[in-house]
């Protein structure tokens, strides 16, 4: 098989969750302990660290893979939704995985694939753990793809575990309140190594306490111990430029960074922490290494999708923040945009908190309802009629390209497209305006 006829077999092999949702999602660890048996446990060959959370984890995964990059080392970096090619999913220094390993690993595996049918998102975190090792890496920067304690990837034994913060989503899978959805993520959690949480307001922290002092280890709340004092866009509009303090010590970082949208603000103190708790493990990541990688995530990790400015003019910028939480966040960057009109490239999956989702976005906007060409995603006439409900108006398009192209063709150069509500709808206006990934 070439590469395209590799990624279709998959594809229509392997349950998808990107497809089918909770279909492909396996309860245990059985199938990712099997795979990792019989590739020979290749992640003991590097050291790990494991990002959970709701909302962050992939701008946190990115930014820590940059600066260790920037340190000298070689990183891998495990992410995941694609967004429009598989192997954005599974970098080395930034380079995509190749396609010829990709062939290679599935047609080598395809007797165990039939034997055990995994998922495929087993199977892919079973590819990436190989490919890091065939590749040496130093360090691997391994996302979580749901949950924590079930996740494929919770097979790891990391040096440092951290949750950027924990929200309602999937909500049909980890519980149906904070504290439920805390506890899975906690999973990740393990004996004698260091965590970090992002954010642990509420019931979160008691539960974090908990998994720390039952996993005899410590715990550390990023948004506690690095306060921001300054946060603003660069005159240029390409970089945010950043303060913190130190809530315990005498110590202060100033960085300009070119992670864009104001939710970084919390990511970022994340990071600041990881940075900490991986120079006590012996990481030499110095000062300037720190600022040169903080500097350069999306340039030399291709982080995409967060807050991505698509094009000048007309003005398009898109975010994948798809849940109640991610969207308020995206509102609020709205807010601070200036434009004449805004209007909305709108899509959403059917398993998501649509009330929560609706209620935030702005009743001001021209909407262009959609929906994404995956099974997941909930039929546009229905989030046409579900929108109006909260006084959200506009036409609907069968097709992301003909809302993207409506949308562009009405705007003038003073008004602002903005493209998001699910991943795969910003995957495929990607692909419509051909940007890289």
């Amino acid at each position: 098989m070439n590469y395209q006829e590799t990624i279709a077999y998959l594809e229509a092999s392997l349950p998808m969750f990107q497809r089918t949702g909770a279909a492909a999602y396996k309860a245990n660890l059985d199938n990712s302990e099997a795979l990792d048996q019989y590739d020979g446990s290749p992640h003991q060959s590097y050291l790990c660290v494991h990002v959970g959370g709701t909302n962050g984890k992939g701008s946190v995964s990115h930014a820590l893979a940059s600066i260790l990059q920037s340190a000298g080392y070689k990183v891998g970096l495990c992410t995941s939704p694609h967004l429009v090619d598989f192997r954005e999913r599974i970098r080395v220094n930034g380079e995509k995985i190749s396609q010829e390993y990709v062939i290679e690993y599935v047609e080598s595996h395809k007797d165990i694939f039939e034997e055990i049918k995994p998922s495929f998102f087993e199977m892919f975190v079973a590819m990436a753990f190989s490919y890091f090792a065939e590749e040496a890496v130093d360090i691997a920067i391994i996302e979580v793809g749901l949950g924590g304690r079930l996740d494929s990837t919770n097979i790891i034994q990391p040096i440092l575990s951290i949750v950027t913060n924990v929200s309602l989503d999937h909500t049909d899978l980890l519980g149906n309140t904070i504290e439920a959805i805390a506890k899975e993520k906690s999973g990740i959690v393990k004996l004698g190594v260091p965590v970090i949480v992002g954010d642990a307001r509420g019931p979160v922290r008691g539960v974090f306490t908990t998994a720390a002092v039952n996993h005899e280890t410590s715990l550390t709340v990023a948004t506690s111990t690095w306060k921001c004092v300054e946060q603003r866009l660069c005159d240029d509009g390409k970089l945010q430029h950043f303060h913190y303090e130190h809530a315990y010590k005498k110590e202060s970082v100033i960085f300009d960074t070119d992670l864009l949208g104001i939710v970084q603000v919390w990511n970022l103190a994340t990071v600041l922490c990881a940075v900490e708790m991986l120079r006590a493990y012996g990481c030499a990541i110095s000062d300037e290494a720190f600022h040169d990688g903080i500097l350069h995530v999306v340039e030399r990790t291709h982080l995409l999708g967060r807050w991505q400015w698509f094009s000048e003019n007309p003005r398009v910028v898109a975010d994948t923040g798809h849940n109640t939480d991610g969207v308020r966040s995206v509102v609020a960057q709205l807010r601070s945009t200036n434009y004449e009109k805004l209007r909305m490239v709108i899509g959403i999956t059917g398993d998501k908190d649509l009330r929560g989702i609706l209620s935030q976005l702005p009743k001001e906007a021209l909407y262009y309802f959609t929906q994404a060409s995956v099974p997941r995603a909930l039929k546009v006439e229905e989030l046409q009629e579900r929108a109006a409900g909260f006084e959200l108006t506009g036409n609907t398009y069968p097709t992301v390209r003909e809302a993207l192209r409506a949308a562009m063709q009405d705007a003038t150069a003073k008004d602002l497209v903005f493209v998001g509500g699910s991943t795969y709808v910003v995957g495929e206006a990607m692909q419509e305006l051909n940007i890289p990934n």
